[in-house]
């Protein structure tokens, strides 16, 4: 996860003019682990209208999507406690991620189309999860709809839970759950960015 601009990596004392060398160095590592299958999980950024996205790919697909405010250093501390330690910037492999979301910014797309790796969220949080896709673009669900929907009319707390912690928003959209007086309620990616994201689909 270190990179040359990080202090603590053995290679930041190089000076300045080798720095494109060393770029050029780490891609061809990022490919050559790709190849050999031993990039367990790859990551970017992406520049978008609510932020800067961390976005990260196991070998079986999308697994994490993290607003700035989420903090993409904690994000990618967790992947590699609970995913794998072997984590490297490589934005290849989430070429069509970014394009998919690009496209779902500038309104040309209305769902996603992405292999997902789920092995983030378990249980009923997992339910929930599975339920969002089904809410249409341009659509909101309530809490307590949610919960009705997955078999669990009462547990409108937990759904609320598994919203807060579902580790690819946008992409599995929370964001059109809402609370039952229509207000957008909480959101990982904080309060501007949900109202942000409900106007885009809607407006």
């Amino acid at each position: 996860m270190n990179t040359a601009s990080d202090p603590r990596h053995p290679l930041s004392a190089l000076p300045v003019e080798d720095r494109p060398a060393l770029a050029r160095l780490h891609d061809r590592l990022a490919d050559r682990a790709e190849r050999e299958g031993i990039l367990d999980v790859a990551y970017r950024t992406l520049d978008t209208p609510v932020g800067t996205l961390l976005l990260a790919a196991t070998a079986r697909g999308l697994v994490r999507v993290a607003f700035a405010v989420q903090d993409h250093d904690a994000a990618l501390r967790l992947l590699a406690d609970q995913v794998s330690p072997r984590v490297l910037h490589a934005p290849v492999r989430l070429d069509e991620v970014s394009r998919q979301i690009e496209e779902y910014f500038t309104g040309r797309r209305t769902g996603f189309d992405l292999p997902l790796d789920w092995r983030l969220s378990r249980g009923f949080r997992r339910d929930v999860l599975a339920h969002l896709p089904d809410i249409g673009y341009g659509r909101t669900e309530t809490y307590a709809q949610v919960a009705a929907a997955t078999g669990r009319p009462r547990a409108v707390r937990a759904v609320g839970t598994a919203c807060a912690t579902n580790p690819l928003p946008i992409v599995v959209p929370c964001h059109r759950v809402v609370r039952s007086d229509g207000t957008p309620g909480g959101y990982a990616g904080g309060p501007e960015a949900k109202r942000a994201l409900l106007t885009l689909e809607t407006g």
